[in-house]
């Protein structure tokens, strides 16, 4: 309650700023605020078991789908991505220096991050296309590269970046990447300038556009060791698709209250307008579809805790592919409702749309999500041999969704 009647104020206090990428003092003294308060009831770090407040990944769900329909709550508790996924790989693999540098000013939300992995230059949804290389020239690694849409980059709070890159080059292709620190003022870091996402550049948080041209940091820098790039990434993002898709319910939930109390305060042709045409059965279909994508991310949370990450990805990937997409569809129809107001600056569904249209790309397109589970799906047919009678056809031994 204490984020809602502040997002009014926050953004109001942004307006007419003469720096589009800076925030004006009042709308951090706000935040910090929102910050004291939430670190005062314990409400701080949900996402990590450990150093955080000890949720699981299927009780921090729950927690994710409110944070999802207002747009400072994750910020105000701490648990923005890509800060999430950061904080997550520090804990995990970064070293005892690299978690008092970085990990401690994250976690106490002194500081933000972001993480650089997508390139203009190839089809970044197969990883082992990255071509950003980082060379070893003694006591540093030296990296030349360009990286885009790297989203918190324009954030003027932002002081860290883990950036993918390309260490060994002639090694197994699941080998040939790492991931190393690269603080924001290094030198030969150049910020080119913001992408813009349906014409929106997201000032000031942004989506950057970057050049690295010899970089230089210490080797001490990398994370885990040099190729464990892969798996880092499936340390962050198998738990940043959860958190993701949770938040996704919430702004569907958000998005299905707006239809409704417009549809029930609005009249045409002597009706409410939600007692008109179809628009019964679409709330309805947003209802039944929120819940079905729901019980599906709990149990994909669930499959992480008990089987691990790796082990849930098909899990994962199932609810990355469906969520997003049908999230979108029900804010649609909810701007639908509203008639011209919903494209407008008077309701937050356009910028609800772009955001859940983007995640449909982030983290993995939709495409590749679902490859994963029809290959999943078919791998449980291996060995099936092919009968006599082709109208006979026996059934799979293992159905591939059987996890807790």
């Amino acid at each position: 309650s204490v984020v809602d009647p502040m997002q009014a104020e926050f953004f109001a206090a942004g307006e007419g700023r003469a720096d589009r990428w800076a925030y004006t003092d009042q709308q951090l003294e706000l935040l910090e605020e929102a910050k004291d308060e939430a670190k005062r009831r314990g409400l701080w770090n949900f996402f990590l078991p450990d150093t955080g407040q000890g949720l699981s990944n299927l009780d921090y769900a729950y927690i994710a789908v409110e944070l999802g329909k207002y747009p400072l709550a994750s910020e105000s508790l701490n648990c923005s991505a890509p800060d999430t996924g950061n904080m997550e790989v520090l804990e995990r693999v970064g070293t005892e220096e690299q978690k008092k540098q970085w990990l401690e000013p994250l976690l106490n939300g002194e500081i933000r991050s972001c993480f650089a992995m997508t390139e203009p230059g190839v089809a970044s949804s197969d990883a082992k296309n990255i071509r950003c290389q980082a060379v070893r020239d003694g006591d540093e690694w030296v990296i030349n590269g360009e990286k885009y849409y790297i989203s918190g980059a324009g954030d003027p709070r932002c002081k860290i970046m883990i950036v993918m890159v390309q260490t060994s080059p002639d090694g197994p292709p699941h080998r040939r990447q790492s991931q190393i620190l690269v603080p924001m003022d290094a030198p030969g870091l150049e910020i080119l300038g913001p992408m813009h996402v349906f014409g929106q550049d997201d000032a000031p948080h942004g989506h950057m556009h970057l050049r690295l041209t010899d970089v230089r940091v210490p080797v001490t820098n990398i994370l885990w060791d040099e190729g464990k790039g892969f798996e880092i990434s499936q340390l962050r993002l198998g738990p940043g698709r959860i958190h993701h898709c949770m938040r996704g319910i919430g702004a569907a939930e958000k998005a299905l209250d707006l239809m409704c109390r417009r549809g029930l305060t609005r009249e045409a042709f002597g009706k409410p307008i939600a007692r008109l045409g179809g628009n019964m059965e679409v709330i309805a279909r947003a209802r039944v579809e929120i819940e079905a994508m729901r019980m599906m991310v709990l149990r994909a949370a669930k499959a992480m805790d008990v089987l691990g990450n790796a082990e849930a990805r098909v899990w994962v990937s199932a609810v990355k592919a469906m969520v997003p997409e049908r999230v979108c569809k029900i804010i649609d129809q909810a701007i639908q409702m509203h008639g011209a107001t919903g494209v407008s600056q008077w309701t937050p569904l356009a910028g609800m749309y772009q955001s859940q249209r983007t995640l449909r790309l982030a983290d993995g397109p939709d495409e590749v999500h679902w490859m994963v589970v029809g290959r999943a799906e078919l791998a449980s047919y291996d060995g099936l041999e092919v009968p006599a009678n082709p109208t006979s056809h026996a059934p799979a031994d293992q159905p591939v969704f059987s996890g807790p």
